[in-house]
């Protein structure tokens, strides 16, 4: 969630230049496939003080303190000091650096409630997002120490982050009152508006945070919300995103993803994808069972943006930190891998800048170790947040936010949970495609263990955890579809885990010769196949407009070129690798269309869902007056003659909507149209039973613009 400066909850090239273009082909080819990748969070202001110049910036003096006794103020880590501990994140087998927003923030002191000062040390009190932030960067605001970290990062293997919160600026009620600068120059503040940059609403609060209006429109802790049906906020935040992939960013973590407007956000990742290739995953805050759910997954499924996976967080920590049952766990995870269709680009984590570390809500290192190897090896891309390898906690006041940001104190590269990370992440990244790609099967489970199985064809990998801290336990009946073999744990006895005994069986469910899991211990066990044939386990992004470049990774490919067919029409190649090939969509009608790779022979990979897209995306607001009466728990929803458009569905998942009612009877959705499309549409209401009116009369028509943003109001017809 956000994060405000005074909040107490603030939610928040070393390569020669002769091999420059193979770091970039790289880059190029691999920014759309995160699910091999090991992801760090960093607050960058709590990381490492790699230039002392921008400790005390002129333009925002008095934000700094050397002591590091004020958890409000800035410490002086910053983007230099990244860059100078590569090659530690490179041992610990970390593949992407996730960075604070790096955006120029807040310059002025801001009292807290005891008359503390106060700062936008976290990067979430934007003020230009067109400049780099003093003291990340340097005092002139500019680009420099921000390619220098991207460029070597590429050359050192590893991706960046950046977290991009399109949402607000900064507080209304602070000096700045939400100013917003566009690369220097004064665009608006939120009192001083004429232009209607920003919305003008009261704070999000209580059920509030349930209703869709009001989550997406209302004002979040006191920041300024932007308005992003605006054709200049569409535009300016879209031009930010793409300077930020010029200066080499790979992938965006959108923050207080559940508050910006759901529709105009497809045209924002549209619009990255359009630029250059990228990864989009978005903070959706829930708890398990809460009443957005459902929306939550329909818009992962949807935007071409994936999300942080809160409802496994709150599993993982209710069972490694408050000794819940692993019943909550693989519940949790059986039933999203129901809902989401890409389960395999789900964000998963122990420890955030939002939450108590684990260690603080249990101060028992085995338990942290346990936790971050599940979150390793399970279902979904793995972040490690910073400093947990080095079991830094602060416990004060609970130890929530500002102490969950500690300053980083040591690199040891002897913690047994820095080797079990760069053991993990090695398999994770390596040959064996299992825990990027694979299906996710629970295989043994008591209330204290769980044994679980990833797969990609014929790549296994099988995985035991025992978190009771005095009791050993005897593992029998266990099948896995390993091979008939002697296995050794592949983290080498780190946490004491045994090897197995696999023997015969059929049907892949080779029975486990009887073994005992120790106290505290995790397992692996693994097994690594040659593809004779391609196979397939990724693509991204999951939807685009012809010209966009697309990304398949999996294994088996060959090395010389063949062919990629999009539904049957066959697309241009632009790189191809034995695990890695890019192409652009064809010219071909929307619809949601099979991929399918096809190695030099002509040997066919399974296929993979992709969804053409019309035309590059324009969000469009579309309003409907004196709808149909409806009774609670009925919705009216947005149809029409494109995929963009739902393609006439009429169900919760297929139409678009709901649409929302402030202003009850008329209803209003933004959505992302394609651009200069001349579209059909209507509007229906899916009661609670599922039960479809539509209205009736002939379709409506509308000529969505080539840019920036539309309007459309119409009548219900009765």
């Amino acid at each position: 969630m956000n994060r405000s400066p005074f909040s107490v909850r603030t939610f928040s090239r070393y390569a020669l230049l002769c091999l420059v273009n193979v770091v970039l082909l790289t880059a190029f080819t691999f920014a759309q496939d995160f699910k091999k990748q090991v992801i760090y969070q960093i607050v960058t202001d709590r990381f490492v003080n790699g230039d002392t110049s921008n400790d005390n910036p002129a333009q925002s003096a008095g934000l700094f303190d050397a002591t590091k006794t004020n958890w409000r103020l800035y410490w002086g880590g910053d983007l230099a000091g990244i860059q100078q501990k590569l090659s530690y994140l490179q041992g610990l087998g970390v593949t992407a650096v996730w960075i604070s927003p790096p955006v120029d923030n807040l310059n002025l002191n801001i009292p807290d409630s005891g008359g503390n000062p106060t700062s936008s040390y976290h990067g979430y009190g934007a003020r230009d997002f067109k400049r780099i932030e003093e003291h990340f960067g340097s005092a002139a605001n500019d680009w420099t120490a921000f390619s220098n970290l991207t460029t070597a990062a590429h050359a050192a293997g590893i991706k960046v982050i950046v977290d991009f919160a399109p949402n607000h600026s900064n507080p209304d009620n602070a000096g700045e009152f939400g100013s917003l600068y566009d690369n220097g120059t004064f665009v608006a503040a939120c009192n001083n508006d004429p232009g209607g940059i920003f919305h003008h609403n009261p704070d999000i609060s209580g059920s509030g945070f349930q209703d869709r209006y009001q989550v997406e429109y209302y004002t979040l802790e006191g920041l300024c919300d932007l308005n992003q049906e605006n054709s200049t906020v569409d535009a300016y935040l879209k031009a930010a995103i793409q300077q930020l992939q010029s200066h080499g960013a790979d992938a965006f973590r959108i923050d207080a993803v559940k508050h910006v407007t759901w529709g105009w956000e497809y045209s924002m990742s549209n619009a990255a994808f359009t630029s250059g290739p990228s990864f989009f995953f978005g903070e959706w805050y829930q708890n398990w069972g809460d009443a957005l759910y459902h929306d939550s997954y329909k818009f992962a499924n949807k935007s071409g943006i994936s999300v942080l996976d809160f409802n496994v967080n709150q599993a993982v920590r209710d069972v490694f930190a408050s000794n819940n049952n692993f019943s909550e766990l693989d519940n949790v995870v059986n039933s999203e891998n129901s809902n989401f269709t890409w389960q395999n680009d789900l964000v998963t984590f122990v420890d955030s800048h939002d939450v108590p570390r684990l260690l603080s809500v249990n101060n028992n290192t085995n338990r942290l170790i346990e936790a971050q190897a599940y979150v390793l090896a399970g279902r979904g891309i793995p972040v490690v947040y910073y400093g947990d390898e080095q079991y830094l906690h602060n416990d004060t006041n609970g130890g929530g936010d500002p102490y969950n940001r500690n300053a980083m104190t040591s690199f040891l590269t002897t913690t047994t949970l820095y080797q079990v990370i760069n053991k993990l992440g090695g398999l994770r990244g390596g040959s064996n495609d299992a825990l990027g790609y694979g299906s996710y099967q629970q295989r043994w489970m008591n209330n204290d263990v769980y044994i679980f199985e990833r797969k990609f064809f014929n790549d296994v990998v099988l995985v035991a955890i025992n978190k009771n801290d005095s009791t050993t336990y005897p593992i029998s009946g266990l099948n896995t579809a390993l091979p008939a073999a002697n296995y050794s744990d592949y983290l080498s006895g780190l946490m004491s885990g045994p090897s197995i005994t696999v023997m015969t069986g059929s049907g892949g469910n080779n029975p486990v010769s009887t073994f005992t899991m120790p106290a505290h211990s995790v397992a692996v066990w693994q097994f690594t196949s040659t593809a004779s044939t391609p196979q397939v386990g990724s693509i991204g992004p999951t939807l685009g407009q012809s010209g966009v470049k697309v990304t398949v990774a999996g294994k088996g490919f060959g090395t010389s070129t063949g062919t990629v067919l999009v539904g049957t029409t066959a697309a241009t190649i632009n790189s191809w690798s034995s695990t890695s090939v890019t192409f652009t969509v064809p010219n071909i009608t929307n619809g949601i269309y099979n991929v399918t790779l096809k190695n030099s022979g002509g040997t066919a990979a399974n296929t993979i869902q992709f969804t053409v897209l019309t035309a590059k995306l324009i969000p469009v607001t579309f309003t409907v007056n004196n709808a149909t009466p409806t009774n609670p728990g009925d919705y009216i929803f947005l149809t029409g003659s494109t995929v963009e458009l739902g393609n006439w569905g009429t169900t919760w998942d297929t139409a678009i909507g709901p649409m929302l009612d402030p202003n009850y009877p008329n209803w209003f959705l933004n959505v992302s149209a394609p651009a200069g499309a001349a579209i059909q549409f209507k509007f229906i209401k899916i009661a609670s039973d599922g039960t479809v009116t539509w209205e009736n009369g002939s379709n409506h028509t509308y000529t969505v613009p080539t840019s920036g943003v539309g309007f459309v109001n119409v009548n219900w017809q009765y």
